[in-house]
């Protein structure tokens, strides 16, 4: 099939708009961002903050460590850290430009300047309204459903930011319903590479980097290196590894940027980095690794579009679905063997609970990355779940809607009681 020109840009402009540098787990550096946003605006050093937050960004900021701070984590590390870093510009690289001379300057202002934490009563799943005083003037930022969506900003009393457009969209320009498993296939097959080279090029420079230093360093609980075993394993456990140890050391304070999608790093780094190793491993070209990559970029995509930006849905189990119909790909899979990789790989973890973004994180990749693989390997030899089993119904799109479902309103009382559990 041939798309339309209409099609076949959106899909362009979708991968534009999903494909970020990040340095650090995105729910805190969206903190830090909005931070600096404020500080920007007031012109001073703080005396005071508050922050009210949705719950799914305290899950996502309680416990993961906050880069270039010394190892610190949490709100108020996030807080302060955008608030030193003082540089909006650079937007989710924000904390890029901080030094280890910044390091005191933080647990200073930690000590010496309130920050006031509470939740947000919010029917949006990301909201974040931070406050910021000084002896004169007062700044209000606020951000909503995307990590750089900035619709309001107040100084004073005077509105100098807002933007009700971005608030009814969250900043998203292009229909993510145009996305269908059987299209997507399509796009890969047609796409001139040179439209999407630089963009998936700089994704699998960056997540491969900080998978390879994952590799290398001591962070968290050092489940790629676990599964590594200085690499006597087969392609399937490389993958795994590469992938869990790029969240080893995301989740753990590394300063090294990663290329997001769906607005997080983990599904940008388990959407990508086992692909890669598939390709490399089977002496792919260039040209063909990159069509897989996009392929489990779009597949990642579209799977989330249903579930939301932030759930009780472990975004990885999605990726992880996304990296498997890329290997599919890579095998000479087209349009039958992907969807069913996709279906199998969603009736194996479907459900995995999100609580929260930390070291557990690679765990639950290096599972999703298996999941992916195996419900590949199932359809390969002759194998598959069918419709009417759990979830599981006729059609990949079908299946696809049942999961959107069940993270968006079936779990919606589960985050809640983690969120709560978390908190207590």
């Amino acid at each position: 099939m041939s798309l339309t020109n209409e099609t076949y840009s959106a899909y362009c402009d979708i991968l534009k708009e999903e494909l970020h540098l990040a340095m650090g787990c995105t729910e805190p550096i969206a903190i830090a961002y909005a931070a600096a946003v404020a500080r920007g605006y007031l012109g001073n050093e703080p005396t005071a903050i508050t922050i009210g937050l949705s719950g799914n960004i305290i899950k996502n900021t309680k416990s993961v460590v906050v880069p270039a701070t010394g190892g610190m984590h949490g709100i108020a590390a996030a807080v302060v850290a955008g608030t030193v870093a003082n540089r909006s510009d650079l937007v989710l690289e924000v904390l890029s430009g901080l030094t280890r001379d910044d390091i005191p300057k933080m647990k200073m202002m930690i000590e010496t300047c309130p920050i006031e934490v509470g939740e947000l009563e919010t029917d949006h799943i990301f909201e974040i309204l931070l406050v910021m005083k000084n002896d004169t003037d007062e700044v209000k930022v606020r951000l909503l459903d995307r990590h750089t969506n900035l619709v309001y900003v107040e100084k004073n009393g005077q509105v100098l930011v807002k933007n009700e457009a971005e608030e009814e969209d969250g900043g998203i320009k292009t229909d993510r319903t145009l996305l269908t498993v059987e299209n997507i296939v399509a796009f890969v097959d047609e796409v001139n590479l040179n439209d999407v080279r630089e963009l998936l090029n700089r994704q699998i420079a960056s997540n491969m980097a900080i998978a390879e230093e994952g590799l290398k360093g001591e962070y968290g609980a050092c489940i790629g290196k676990i599964i590594y075993k200085e690499g006597n394993c087969t392609i399937a456990e490389k993958a795994r590894a590469f992938a869990a140890a790029g969240s080893d050391a995301r989740m753990n304070g590394c300063e090294m940027p990663v290329c997001i999608i769906s607005g997080s790093g983990n599904q940008g780094i388990t959407s990508s980095v086992p692909v890669v190793v598939y390709a490399r491993e089977m002496g792919k070209s260039e040209d063909e690794m990159l069509r897989a990559v996009l392929l489990s970029d779009l597949i990642t995509t579209h799977l989330k579009t249903g579930i939301g930006c932030l759930s009780a849905y472990c975004g990885a189990i999605s990726a992880g679905a996304g990296c498997g119909a890329g290997i599919a790909y890579l095998n000479g899979g087209r349009f039958k063997e992907i969807a069913h990789t996709i279906v199998n790989s969603l009736a194996i973890l479907s459900g995995t609970i999100c609580d929260g973004a930390k070291s557990s994180c690679a765990a639950k990749i290096a599972m999703a990355v298996e999941s992916g693989i195996l419900g590949y390997e199932m359809y390969k030899n002759g194998h598959q779940f069918y419709g009417g089993e759990g979830i599981v119904t006729k059609g990949v799109e079908n299946t696809i809607a049942n999961v959107g479902k069940l993270a968006r309103q079936g779990m919606y009382g589960t985050d809640k009681e983690i969120i709560k559990i978390m908190l207590e």
